[in-house]
């Protein structure tokens, strides 16, 4: 899939959905506070049904929206004014299981909810809000043995900055200093950055809760800045990405530091790439150009690949391919298989219920982990 086709699909599907399931008859009052809320502050609140609430304080607005969604396309929920002058509404049908942007429109100003938490996605920071998932038990924060997500500046000269990336260490990592670890480095989604897998995709819980079961080989993630700009960049403006300036900043500047400072098997049989979205573009692009350094393949949500496009056969040891029910499961599964027919290996997993979204991607790293660096 090149990259003027991801942008497309990637804009129809994250712009188009309403975020919202089918509508209930009945609306159950037994609304909490959304775990993504501000310390102390009761809204937004969800009750069991997945129907969300909010209450913002503007006493001299004349309108007040909430926009749910990457972008706040879906509607919106609109707001009403009470005899305390503080506007309240809730959805009109329950939202989608996980995790979902939102902000909050006042007169045509665009705004966060006090109330919220923030997430940088949109390219901007965005309130957030979790809809407890049936399954979101293992991504859970449980009392297991928790790795560590360090901050890390390296320098880059090919952009003239020192640029950010976080690194989880799995657990025990401090604990001997003699074992190293295989390496993921996992890229987000357009209009998001860095921090987009720890926060809103739970990726450090998903691999502590797999460790701690014994599902997984424990392996240490990357995730850093998918784009070159010192500036962020606006939406809308991934068809004119140009992704060698980011593969330099990869390949050459962060890869070599991440190796002499932590203790990594540095080689390409234990390094694997992936990312969701326009980190499947990247990964897509940057394994295809240089397979003498991953070995292991994953594009979330990030289009697929096909058998011809890879040179060498024997240096791939695992092609992960993942997408939500409501986006391309058929594509998914005929690439998967035109792969396995080649002689790869190749896995499919469709996530249940969900569109272009961080469910679809938590469950997609729940499954990738456990398949990577198998000896």
């Amino acid at each position: 899939m090149n990259l003027k086709t991801l942008a497309i699909v990637a804009a129809t599907i994250l712009f188009s959905g309403t975020g919202f399931a089918q509508t209930s008859p009945s609306i159950k009052d037994d609304f909490k506070p959304s775990t993504f809320n501000q310390p102390g502050q009761e809204y937004p609140q969800v009750n069991s049904q997945g129907y969300a609430r909010f209450r913002i304080v503007a006493p001299l607005a004349q309108s007040v929206v909430v926009s749910l969604g990457l972008g706040g396309t879906s509607g919106g929920t609109v707001l009403s004014k009470g005899a305390d002058s503080v506007w309240t509404g809730t959805t009109k049908g329950p939202m989608e299981e996980g995790f979902h942007y939102y902000h909050v429109t006042v007169d045509g100003g665009v705004f966060n909810d006090p109330g919220a938490l923030n997430f940088y996605g949109s390219t901007r920071w965005e309130s957030g809000i979790e809809i407890p998932a049936h399954d979101q038990d293992f991504y859970a924060l449980k009392d297991v043995p928790h790795g560590h997500v360090h901050q890390i500046l390296f320098p880059s000269k090919s952009t003239n900055t020192s640029r950010r990336a976080f690194v989880y260490t799995p657990p025990g990592y401090e604990k001997n200093n003699s074992k190293r670890y295989p390496v993921l480095y996992l890229q987000h989604g357009w209009g998001e950055d860095e921090t987009a897998w720890s926060n809103q995709g739970r990726a450090n819980l998903i691999m502590d809760n797999l460790i701690a079961e014994g599902k997984t080989k424990p392996f240490i993630i990357v995730m850093t800045y998918g784009m070159t700009n010192v500036v962020r960049p606006r939406a809308g403006g991934l068809r004119s990405f140009d992704i060698k300036p980011f593969q330099t900043v990869l390949l050459d500047e962060l890869m070599p530091y991440v190796d002499a400072t932590f203790r990594t098997i540095p080689n390409q049989a234990n390094r694997a790439m992936a990312g969701l979205s326009m980190g499947g573009f990247e990964t897509h692009t940057i394994t295809l150009a240089r397979p003498d350094v991953f070995s292991h393949y994953a594009l979330l949500s990030g289009g697929t690949y096909k058998p011809e496009e890879i040179k060498d056969k024997s240096k791939v040891k695992l092609i992960f391919l993942s997408t939500g029910q409501f986006e391309n499961p058929d594509g998914i599964s005929k690439a998967t298989e035109a792969l396995k027919t080649a002689g790869f290996n190749a896995v499919s997993y469709v996530s249940p219920n969900t569109r272009h979204e961080f469910q679809t991607w938590r469950r997609s790293l729940h499954v990738l982990a456990p398949l990577l660096f198998k000896d």
